[in-house]
């Protein structure tokens, strides 16, 4: 791919990230997120449907986009919160999911439906956890009662697939990659512990100086900590999402100097550019033909997604919040599709995975991310309730 074509598709991508609020404004009734305005505007302009750009040429600043939002994914979760009783629901939530999905995808093997029996059971566990953020965020729903359950219920269901990909998916076998997964976790706790060593007061205080300067230092190391980060589980055989996390989790702890102000610019930086053309990607490699050939596989994956992930959350949850709300949390964490993208191709690249399946599993969670936030907003938006604190481990108690 030449420097020409890819600029010229970087200019499409950059257009048709630049006109998604726009069109999505357009449907403001109907509360369609930008997320799938960008997905849909790829479709559109990629190799399926008008050919006006080519994915491959954009391929890096899709993977960074992929990390930014897993970074950011990472850097909203308050770890605390799973030493609470909201935390361990989340869990527990995510282990019930775990169980329906592997007796769901054993069926399935059973019938000659899918002949990946982990990727996909794997995939019916996800939840889209930084797609979801911008939109929580836009419609103050993580503020509250509401809010305290679907921070950790999304973060479960981002991490805790991304471990099993690691463990069971590993390029270097289940032991190595339990390996792998325990080295990147303490890479990540040196990181942590680096602001605490007093020989990095120096490196503090030039860092605090230059965080609002031309230098934006706290800026540029936080984006050389999240390549650090990539790099490491690149080199360890696990999925780069992996890495983008653990640098978000760490950045709680690691940034120096404004955090407040840090963030501001990671959102401006991380949705401003590359989460964007991460979607419009995204979009340009779905494959429409295999899709067009069998879509009753796609009903089915997105029927799956709502079944076994989200279901669930209306019985585990019916002591902690009201059916209004666990309606909303059905719908929010069935929806996924990053790591299904991930999944899909890690399933082709072994030859374990049907190409209509793979295909499929990305069209169903391109679906979910159209159909299942929009209508967890609407309920949103329609039931309005007052603001309560946020339940802890002390005024929550664990139901019996």
């Amino acid at each position: 791919m030449d420097v020409e074509s890819g600029l010229d598709t970087l200019l499409v991508v950059a257009i048709v990230s630049a006109l998604a609020p726009f069109v999505a404004s357009v449907f403001d009734r109907i509360m369609l997120p930008q997320v799938v305005v960008l997905i849909v505007g790829g479709v559109l302009v990629g190799p399926a449907v008008l050919g006006w750009a080519e994915p491959d040429s954009v391929e890096l600043l899709a993977n960074v986009g992929l990390g930014f939002l897993f970074l950011l994914a990472g850097y909203e979760l308050e770890l605390g919160l799973f030493a609470e009783h909201v935390g361990r629901r989340a869990v527990v939530a995510w282990f019930v999911t775990a169980t329906i999905a592997v007796a769901v995808t054993g069926v399935l093997a059973y019938l000659g439906f899918i002949r990946a029996f982990v990727p996909v059971a794997l995939g019916l566990t996800t939840t889209a956890f930084g797609a979801l953020l911008p939109i929580l965020r836009e419609n103050d729903m993580l503020s509250g009662r509401f809010g305290s359950f679907i921070l950790p219920a999304g973060a479960v269901g981002e991490f805790l697939p991304i471990v099993g990909i690691a463990i069971f998916l590993s390029a270097n076998g289940q032991f190595l990659g339990l390996v792998s997964l325990a080295a990147m976790f303490l890479v990540a706790v040196l990181f942590s512990l680096l602001p605490r060593l007093n020989v990095l007061t120096r490196f503090s205080d030039v860092a605090n100086r230059g965080e609002h300067a031309t230098s934006q230092t706290t800026l540029r190391i936080t984006v050389a900590l999240l390549f650090a980060l990539l790099v490491v589980a690149s080199e360890f055989g696990l999925d780069v999402v992996l890495g983008a996390f653990l640098a978000g989790v760490v950045l709680r702890k690691w940034a120096p100097g404004d955090v407040h102000s840090l963030e501001a610019k990671l959102d401006a930086v991380g949705y401003g550019f590359f989460i964007p053309v991460f979607f419009v990607a995204s979009g340009m490699t779905l494959d429409l033909h295999s899709i067009a050939e069998a879509p009753m596989r796609l009903l089915v994956f997105f029927v799956l997604l709502l079944a076994v992930r989200g279901a669930p959350a209306l019985v585990l949850y019916r002591h902690d919040l009201d059916l209004n709300q666990r309606l909303q949390m059905t719908l929010l964490t069935a929806t996924a599709l990053p790591l299904l993208v991930a999944l899909a191709a890690i399933g082709l690249s072994t030859g374990h995975m049907l190409p209509e399946n793979a295909a499929a599993l990305v069209g169903a969670g391109v679906l979910s991310v159209i159909v299942f936030p929009g209508l967890a907003v609407a309920l949103h938006r329609r039931t309005p309730r007052p603001r309560d604190p946020q339940p802890d481990a002390t005024t929550v108690e664990e139901p019996a």
